[in-house]
């Protein structure tokens, strides 16, 4: 049968675009469609706009500690509105690389909701494309509990386009993207309450990692509503749907805020693209599952990206997408390694690491040594800020390798990323060991840790 695609790919984000530019350049006819703007999660309403809200928001600590280095600064004033559109039009930007990028390598763009008809057919809108091979990276989405008045709160998507700045904030959730916009909004001059069901932030990394992020963010000014849930939000204005807020919990206390945000989880987007029509079966998550080749339980049709929930990253997402179209257009067979996988919390200190938490080594490995660092930064002790860094090694014992690699402070998703590179390489302590630190710097003391830590016990400790 001739078909009008090659591949069909149903979703224009980060995997979805890297696939479909890869897959032409190896000469096939690639079609793709997306429902709202090319790039996807991460371009549109997701790292990118994040990030560049954390660059603002840092800028408050800077003119506060400027001052002990000489600098004069009259007492800042910020304006929101700038800051928003100014990060609104590098999406713009961004959004008009990624369709110039899929222009140049080729790729048909199709603007509209993709669903499949049968295992060939794509429907988008009312027009009908025939591919022999489809690829979903449609990825995922936020959700708010369906609890009374959750038609008040919003997500990280409405959070980059409020109209204004809220005087007091709550934010539900205890993962990366709430500890992220707690200290955004926190840097912007908002109050920021962050409610959350357990006793700690940032839940699945490094023990001592997440104490130190935790403590950090109670030093900064947030205020922390440990082992909370939240049963009602209660609008309080004229027209009984704009706040101020009452935040009521089932416990009967109640608390006000201008605005709420719910950052609990994320969705894999799955629903209404007729995957129960063509046999392409879900987890028990409600995600796709595939295979290691990143294919479905459909024969022609294969899934990358969050869609997928294995490692729900951007550059994950691209290593799938690189992957799957080496394989199936590339002649070149490869699968994508989830293994030492590094990532970053962009909260206020920074988290970041490279393979196994020494919960997940003792685990796995058995005997560890395990080394550590704490100490204030070079710059704080002029400005006098109550911030510490936080440096962790983990060491397996009987091979010497380092198989885990944890830091929270400044720049520290900068550091990981090389060291990353040593930790998928297989490095030793010893190697680290021989390495000349620069000095004086935060990094030199990854390559200067000479002895272990000799109680185990906070971590046997926060495992039990």
């Amino acid at each position: 049968m001739a078909y009008d695609y090659d591949l069909f790919v149903i979703g224009a984000g980060s995997g979805g675009v890297r696939a479909s530019r890869i897959a032409a350049g190896y000469g096939a006819r690639v079609g793709i469609c997306e429902d709202f703007r090319v790039g996807g999660t991460c371009v549109i309403r997701g790292c990118v706009p994040k990030k560049l809200l954390v660059y603002g928001s840092k800028f408050a600590h800077e003119f506060e500690d400027a001052a002990a280095f000489g600098w004069s600064v009259p007492t800042p004033t910020h304006t929101w509105a700038t800051l928003r559109d100014n990060v609104a039009k590098e999406v713009d930007r961004l959004n008009g690389v990624y369709l110039r990028l899929l222009d140049g390598a080729g790729v048909k763009l199709h603007m509209g909701r993709g669903r499949l008809a049968d295992r060939h057919t794509v429907m988008v809108g009312e027009q009908s494309f025939t591919a022999d091979k489809i690829l979903i990276a449609t990825g995922g989405h936020p959700v708010i509990p369906n609890i009374p008045g959750r038609e008040h709160a919003i997500t990280s998507n409405e959070a980059f386009h409020l109209p204004a700045m809220p005087k007091r904030i709550t934010i539900v959730g205890a993962g990366y993207i709430a500890v992220e916009f707690a200290g955004i909004f926190n840097g912007l001059g908002a109050k920021v309450d962050l409610v959350l069901r357990r006793d700690r932030v940032l839940r699945g990394f490094d023990e001592e990692c997440r104490t130190f992020v935790h403590e950090a963010l109670a030093e900064s000014g947030i205020r922390l509503r440990t082992e909370m849930e939240i049963g009602r939000i209660v609008a309080k204005g004229a027209d009984g749907k704009s706040g101020p807020y009452e935040v009521h919990t089932p416990g009967g206390s109640m608390f006000e805020t201008d605005c709420v945000m719910y950052a609990t989880g994320r969705a894999p987007n799955t629903a209404g693209i007729g995957l129960e029509k063509v046999g392409v079966q879900l987890d028990k998550k409600g995600a796709i599952a595939v295979d290691e080749w990143s294919k479905t339980t459909a024969d022609n049709i294969w899934a990358v990206g969050d869609v997928t929930d294995r490692i729900n990253l951007t550059p994950v997402a691209i290593m799938e997408g690189h992957c799957f179209a080496d394989t199936e257009f590339g002649k070149k067979p490869r699968k994508a390694d989830h293994r030492d996988v590094p990532s970053a919390v962009f909260c206020q200190p920074e988290l970041a690491n490279v393979g196994l938490t020494e919960e997940q080594a003792r685990l796995q490995l058995g005997e560890l040594r395990v080394y550590t660092a704490a100490f204030r930064p070079m710059k704080y002790t002029i400005s006098g800020r109550h911030q510490r860094t936080f440096m962790k090694l983990i060491v397996e014992a009987a091979t010497d390798k380092v198989v885990g690699v944890h830091m929270v402070g400044d720049d520290a998703a900068e550091l990981i990323q090389g060291l990353a590179v040593a930790v998928k390489a297989g490095a030793t302590k010893a190697q680290f060991d021989a390495t000349v630190g620069i000095h004086p710097t935060a990094g030199e003391e990854f390559v200067t840790m000479r002895t272990a830590r000799a109680d185990v016990a906070p971590a046997k400790a926060a495992a039990e």
